[in-house]
């Protein structure tokens, strides 16, 4: 089957069909050359663009040198311009000499016919801002002036805003400065000369969420002659009401932490991709087109390890019938397909599943894709109630039924409930009512103090932060309430601890609302109670259900068990669900997709057994 591929923006709008692409973070993590990127690129021309893999990124850290001491959090071994902006490691990346940037390697990508993209972190790097580089006026092409004078990178860093798990390499750019845009502008600017169709900015989502930032992009990107397509992670904590007010200034945004080849990564993304199916998120509007609930990367094929300091030495180690999960629940879902496989050594088995024709017809043109909730077994361990879209921290103390803190959107009603317990003859205490109905239902109560600041700082916590404070967890003990931790978490991975060593760190700064949330100044998240045993189900069975565009049914079972189950739904209840427009007589002719397997004419129930983790996929046809 051969995909048509989208086109100028002005046209058809950017990220019309979920995007589809091969991203070098899973198989290289930030160690990619450029011979190996290239060499991966050919691979996706002559081989995926025509199953609609149109995108080559290059993910994080291009512009580090790989060299003894240098690592994901380092400092000193980046390069940067004369304006403070990144650009490739020419030791890696030899075309970039000579101010060429990755304008070379686009080029050729481009002349492949694919589109070029790479990955950004969020603000200004902290060898910009330390060594107080100028700020470049794309306008003037010179030095930015504002009010009489001249503006430097160490004016718009903002130290208290550093990236939570690259704290010694980037951090935010004040935005309201005239100078904070100017340098973003010739950010984004430089990156459009070199030829970049895809930018994946990081660090500004879930619980690093900077909407400032998100929001003045989206704008730049606007005023770029090409059209560029803005993608944003992690995705830790992310809920439908976070995503409510950010979705429509970017294209692709991550909503869960990392996914990896682990059982329990895939399990984790079937309650939150479910909820923003249920929230209609699903190719709603976005930057100059539409935008994707995001489940991450396709960590198939031959790969490497987070941090891997060289490219893939291993096997992904999710089993056959895993795989197949995972890229059905992302085709019913229709998440962008990046996939993160070497691809120099794909074998035949990771082809055929990500070139599937079923599978990619799902994920471009199916419709109605939601979570099926009539599929029945022997067992029925389905989990419908403990659907949780929250990513809780930890539990710091014992509290009444297990209670752990998270956070979550501050429109949440559970997020309220926090107020101050004033002793005069010790430190104030921010106290929360798990339930607000009892009165005497106290979860946590955490001693409030202002922040620890020298005297630069103080001035700029007088004028930004004067009502926030640190939280602690008892007056003899610094330790402070920190919503962030500093490495990225993957998808199944629960906080180990939400509390350490006070710092002047917006992560750590609180600041407490009228309406009785307690809100985080680093990602404007709330703090909340919930119990701990909520999502620790990873069992039971699920199913999605979608229709084709020629009057097809889709309908999966999902076995998350760890043995075989017979699965099943009943024909009437698809009526239930999509209406007698779609299933107009009272039996369907099916086929299933992984077995081949004709079922012929289906009366009043669908069963099939499944493979422990596997799933089925069934096409339907019930019309006239």
């Amino acid at each position: 089957m051969i995909w048509a591929l989208s086109v100028a923006s002005k046209e058809w709008g950017l990220a019309k069909l979920p995007p589809r692409g091969w991203n070098s973070y899973d198989s290289f993590s930030w160690a990619i050359n450029e011979q190996e990127f290239l060499d991966n690129a050919e691979i996706v021309s002559q081989r995926l663009l025509p199953y609609g893999y149109e995108y080559a990124v290059v993910d994080f850290l291009w512009f580090r040198k790989n060299v003894d001491g240098a690592y994901v959090d380092s400092y000193g071994y980046d390069s940067i311009d004369e304006w403070g902006r990144p650009f490739p490691d020419p030791e890696r990346w030899p075309s970039s000499r000579g101010g060429q940037g990755f304008k070379e390697v686009a080029r050729k990508v481009h002349k492949m016919g694919l589109k070029f993209g790479i990955h950004v972190m969020r603000g200004i790097s902290t060898e910009a801002v330390n060594a107080s580089t100028p700020i470049l006026n794309v306008y003037t092409k010179g030095a930015y002036e504002e009010s009489g004078r001249q503006w430097y990178a160490a004016d718009i860093g903002m130290k208290y805003k550093t990236c939570a798990w690259m704290s010694h390499g980037f951090m935010s750019v004040n935005t309201d400065l005239g100078a904070g845009r100017a340098f973003l502008r010739s950010l984004y600017q430089q990156y459009a000369e070199w030829g970049v169709d895809f930018v994946k900015l990081d660090c500004v989502f879930g619980d690093d969420l900077d909407t400032q930032e998100i929001i003045t992009v989206s704008k730049l990107l606007k005023e770029l002659e090409r059209p560029v397509v803005l993608s944003i992670s992690p995705g830790s904590s992310v809920t439908p009401s976070m995503a409510e007010g950010i979705s429509n200034y970017v294209n692709m945004y991550r909503i869960t932490g990392d996914d990896w080849d682990k059982w329990t990564d895939v399990v984790s993304h079937f309650d939150i991709s479910r909820d923003f199916a249920a929230a209609k998120k699903t190719g709603a509007a976005g930057l100059q087109g539409r935008s994707w609930p995001d489940l991450d990367m396709l960590p198939l094929g031959w790969l490497a390890d987070p941090n891997a300091k060289h490219g893939p030495y291993r096997k992904c180690n999710l089993s056959l019938d895993e795989q197949k999960t995972q890229m059905t629940l992302w085709s019913m879902a229709k998440s962008p397909l990046m996939f993160g496989g070497d691809l120099r050594h794909i074998d035949e088995m990771t082809f055929g599943l990500i070139t599937n024709p079923t599978l990619l017809e799902i994920n471009s043109y199916s419709t109605k894709n939601m979570e099926f909730p009539y599929v029945f077994s022997k067992e029925d361990l389905r989990c419908t109630s403990c659907a949780s879209t929250q990513r809780f921290l930890s539990q710091v103390m014992g509290t009444p039924d297990d209670k752990v803190l998270g956070l979550t959107s501050c429109s949440n009603e559970k997020a309220k409930g926090w107020f101050i317990a004033r002793d005069y003859r010790k430190l104030d205490q921010i106290c929360c009512k798990y339930d607000m109905k009892n009165s005497d239902s106290l979860s946590y109560c955490f001693y409030k103090r202002k922040p620890l600041l020298t005297l630069g700082e103080e001035i700029m916590y007088e004028q930004d932060h004067q009502e926030n404070f640190h939280l602690l967890a008892s007056e003899s003990v610094e330790a402070c309430l920190d919503a962030s931790v500093d490495r990225k978490r993957t998808a199944s991975e629960r906080d180990s601890t939400f509390l350490s060593s006070c710092k002047r760190h917006a992560s750590q700064m609180w600041r407490l609302n009228d309406n009785g949330t307690l809100v985080n100044t680093y990602s404007g998240l709330c703090a909340t109670t919930n119990s701990d045993k909520v999502n620790t189900i990873t069992g039971g069975i699920r199913s999605w259900i979608a229709t084709g565009r020629r009057g097809e049914i889709y309908l999966s079972f999902f076995n998350l068990n760890s043995w075989r189950t017979l699965i099943s739904a009943r024909i009437s209840d698809l009526t239930a669900v999509l209406g007698s427009s779609f299933v107009s007589k009272a039996s369907c002719n099916c086929k299933e997709v992984w077995s081949s397997k004709d079922f012929g004419t289906v009366g009043q129930t669908l069963s099939m057994m499944v493979e422990k983790h596997g799933c089925a996929l069934f096409v339907l046809n019930c019309g006239n």
